[in-house]
């Protein structure tokens, strides 16, 4: 709502506004005079007009403060810049430091490199983006909500002025053949990482029951039989397959196995057709009574496992009826893009694994079985992207963007071939990188890096020999717990850790104990409601609280690890004690596992993650107790900004490269070289070449990384020149700046680093 002052404020200049609206002149004359007098009045050195183009591109219009020359000639794609980001999402802008923002995108012939803050706004008429109307300014102004609102009523008046036609023609304006000419760009979330383009192929399994009553109960029970035969048996060829024989997919489609044997269920289904009904009609009723009492339920994995019974009961369905032949499995075109509510584990393997280039949710979580399977065949997932089903007709074009959980349906040419482009340049840049894989991460000057993986899953271990990490920093042990519709026992994962060390072939692997709570929750624990859950019952503090599970877990990691060399670090650590407590755990583990005959490992390192800032005030106290010490930046830079990483309208608001950030993390580094403590980072920051870059410049020498960012990162390394940045950044410490990327990725372009 606008205050009074702001009330004031817009109605001045809305008053001018529509005296030059209403003036002579051409509709170019009337927009240029309005940017001028909205940049006058709001007290902005630039204000900019971007208007729509056919295929989604944004052009300079008019503008006051930048160069006359950029006008009609800068251009930016929807989502492409600070102006695309606008745009793309419909919403407003405000930046202090524009430059540091990660969407930044610059274009010399605008001279906006002396513009430090910004703040935009969609031009908006009959919910359709029409362009975006930016202020800027030189010094890092802080744009009030009241100025935002201002300027977007400016933007509602102005909106008439480019609906008019008179600035762009009106056929690029209006829907063509009932679609807009714009394409439709759709939110989600992403459950697998990748980009996918191909056209829409909609799951639509249920199958009509036309047959309700039965003659015969006896001939209705033994077809259910027989279709259960038929399952059990397509389960088994699953089984059989090469990319079945080990990880978390194979535990999910055994998990489905029990379903297919779950008594309570089939009885219920038995009884349905004691009553005279056909089997059938037995399946639809106990499933849709199953529907209506689940439906109650909040709790997301059991939700998540009704899935699980839907994909059961129309696999049962098909071969009822008779449709198993006519129904998904029917010829897929040669890239699809798979379109559904939800869909079961079983499912997925119904199409042709070679011909889907990604899969699209109206539901769905990191956790259901399905993102499970999809990661293990490499297909990328956009889940719970809202009413898709509605919106999409079989054989659109689809691009599936699990980078960014996006999904563009009926995209342009243009936006097309953007993404086949940059596929392409991800393809050769993965081959440049293939070539650097044997060669060692060493800086310019000689100094040695360490780049190890980060992983989570069995199937991560096929990345860590194709991309020459040096080994897993960070294998989250939490991912396979997750996976599993009961809390995994000693054996079982003894057994895959054995298998992850086996994997390995001796290259060293760092286990994180157990970390979840927040939003990492195990299916078979049950949360409890908490007003900040990150700050909340997690981690380290869960599993000393569950001291068996710890337990449990170590002795696990023991067994797996005999006759070889053991890392365990422990999450979340806010205190000492809270590690001394863990060690304790563990000493007694290994002093049980002498006791009872077992081989030992020929070494047991123990580290801490430094997630919570409180920890680096106990570092005297701490190092002498560890071997090594890992900082997760993502957490840490959640609490040391007290910034939730997961209100957009606040993820991105610190920078980790700020000064502050720096100097705690330069701190911490400092200190674990005094005492010889093994230091690493393994959060995001460290993926990144500029971020891995200038933790590099303040002593860090081992960074974990997602296997995408090995290939990168290592080619930062190998162009960098250490003993040139670490003056200059530490020359930086020192100012207010809200970041110091920009000043970074200057150095960077100036002295050859490859970022």
């Amino acid at each position: 709502m606008l205050t009074s002052g702001t009330t004031s404020v817009s109605r001045r200049l809305l008053g001018r506004l529509r005296d030059v609206m209403a003036g002579a002149g051409t509709a170019q004359e009337r927009l240029d005079k309005v940017v001028t007098l909205i940049a006058a009045d709001m007290v902005a050195e630039v204000c900019s007009c971007y208007v729509m183009r056919a295929g989604e591109v944004l052009e300079l219009f008019s503008t006051e403060g930048l160069k006359s020359e950029s006008v009609h000639q800068t251009r930016l794609r929807v989502a492409e810049g600070l102006v695309g980001d606008i745009a793309a999402h419909a919403r407003p802008l405000a930046l202090a430091d524009a430059q540091a923002h990660p969407r930044f995108a610059y274009r010399p012939e605008t001279g906006e490199e002396i513009f430090h803050s910004l703040m935009g706004v969609p031009i908006i008429r009959g919910s359709r983006v029409l362009g975006v109307l930016v202020v800027q300014n030189r010094t890092m102004r802080h744009y009030t909500e009241e100025e935002v609102e201002t300027l977007e009523t400016v933007a509602m008046v102005l909106a008439e002025l480019v609906a008019s036609g008179d600035l762009v023609n009106r056929s690029e304006l209006v829907p063509v053949d009932g679609n807009a000419v714009l394409p439709l760009r759709l939110e989600g979330v992403r459950l697998n990482a990748g980009v996918g383009l191909g056209v829409a192929v909609l799951h639509r399994p249920r199958i009509t029951v036309r047959r309700l009553v039965a003659e015969d109960p006896d001939i209705e029970i033994d077809r259910l039989n027989r279709a259960l035969a038929a399952i059990k048996t397509e389960l088994e060829e699953l089984f059989s397959r090469p990319e079945m024989r080990d990880g978390e997919h194979r535990d999910v489609l055994e998990t489905y196995r029990m379903f297919t044997e779950d008594k309570g269920w089939l009885n219920r289904i038995s009884e349905a057709v004691r009553t005279g009904l056909t089997a059938e009609a037995a399946v639809q009723k106990v499933h849709d009574d199953t529907r209506a009492r689940m439906a109650l339920i909040t709790d997301n994995y059991l939700r998540e496992r009704l899935h699980d019974f839907e994909d059961l009961a129309n696999r049962l369905l098909q071969h009822l009826s008779g449709d198993d032949e006519d129904g998904p499995r029917g010829e897929l075109p040669e890239v699809a893009i798979l379109v559904a509510r939800n869909i079961g584990p079983m499912e997925l393997f119904d199409y042709d694994p070679k011909r889907l280039r990604g899969l699209v949710l109206e539901e769905g979580s990191t956790t259901s079985h399905v993102a499970i399977v999809a990661r293990a065949l490499d297909i990328p997932v956009v889940g719970r992207v809202k009413d898709v089903l509605d919106m999409i007709e079989p054989l659109d074009p689809v691009i599936c963007d699990g980078d960014n959980g996006q999904v563009f349906i009926r995209p342009p040419e243009d936006i097309r071939e953007t993404f086949i482009e940059a596929m392409s340049e991800r393809q050769q840049r993965r081959a440049i990188y293939a070539k650097l894989r044997d060669l060692p991460a060493e800086t310019r000057d000689g100094i040695s890096i360490g780049i190890l993986m980060n992983a989570g899953l069995l199937l991560d271990l096929q990345h860590l020999h194709e991309s020459g990490a040096d080994g897993i920093g960070l294998y989250r042990t939490e991912l396979p717990f997750m996976a599993r519709s009961a809390l995994p026992n000693v054996d079982a994962q003894t057994m895959l850790y054995r298998k992850i060390l086996d994997q390995a072939e001796g290259k060293p692997v760092v286990f994180r104990t157990l970390d979840v709570g927040g939003d990492k929750v195990l299916p078979y624990w049950n949360p409890s409601d908490e007003d900040n859950p990150a700050l909340g019952w997690r981690s380290i503090r869960i599993t000393l609280d569950r001291p068996a599970v710890m337990r449990q877990q170590l002795r696990a990691l023991l067994r797996a690890a005999a006759g070889r060399e053991l890392s365990v670090m422990f999450p979340m650590i806010a205190e000492v004690a809270e590690l001394v407590h863990a060690r304790e755990i563990l000493d007694i583990e290994i002093a049980r596992e002498k006791q009872l005959g077992g081989v030992p490992p020929t070494r047991i390192r123990v580290g801490t993650m430094l997630e919570v800032p409180a920890l680096a005030f106990q570092l005297d106290a701490l190092l002498p107790l560890v071997d090594f010490v890992s900082i997760g930046s993502n957490d840490l830079t959640q609490f040391l900004f007290a910034v939730d990483r997961g209100n957009p309208r606040i993820a991105e608001r610190y920078d980790p490269l700020s000064p502050s950030m720096i100097c705690f993390m330069r701190h911490v580094a400092d200190k674990c070289r005094e005492y010889g403590v093994h230091l690493s980072v393994c959060g995001e920051m460290a993926g990144r070449p500029l971020d891995a870059m200038t933790l590099i410049a303040i002593g860090i020498r081992s960074l974990s990384v997602a296997a995408p960012a090995i290939g990168p990162v290592k080619t930062m390394v190998r162009s960098l020149d250490v003993g040139v940045l670490v003056p200059y950044l530490h020359s930086l410490l020192d100012a207010r700046d809200h970041s110091l990327r920009p000043k970074l990725r200057s150095f960077a372009i100036d002295h050859g680093v490859r970022l």
